[in-house]
């Protein structure tokens, strides 16, 4: 029975070893490009909804609360993709904002 060392030696030293392994580094590389490209669209998307969000919701003038979870969701998702900054202001401004509309109540004569 071959070992697995065995077929490493037989592999790397057969010649053929090192075609196979550029192939497999190549196959790697383009991996690694198109999972940047996710995270990177991914991250561009969380950012596009969390600004739609806030817009929205402070044109309103409140936040329910399930828009808040909802935001901060996306939050913590953006920020793990390697957040760098550019949302902390806006992520502060919804935090901030009420969870229901402010009652006007006029005064009586």
């Amino acid at each position: 029975m071959i070992t697995t060392f065995q077929w490493i030696q037989l592999v790397l030293g057969s010649g053929i070893g090192i075609p196979i392994i550029s192939v497999i580094v190549k196959k790697i590389k383009v991996q690694d490009k198109k999972i940047e490209a996710m995270c990177y669209g991914t991250q561009a998307l969380l950012r596009d909804r969390l600004i739609t969000s806030y817009n929205k919701y402070k044109d309103k003038g409140y936040a329910p609360i399930y828009a808040k979870e909802n935001f901060e969701n996306m939050w913590k998702q953006y920020h793990n993709l390697g957040a760098n900054g550019v949302m902390d202001e806006i992520h502060e401004k919804f935090k901030n904002l009420p969870t229901q509309k402010e009652e006007h109540h006029e005064e009586m004569d």
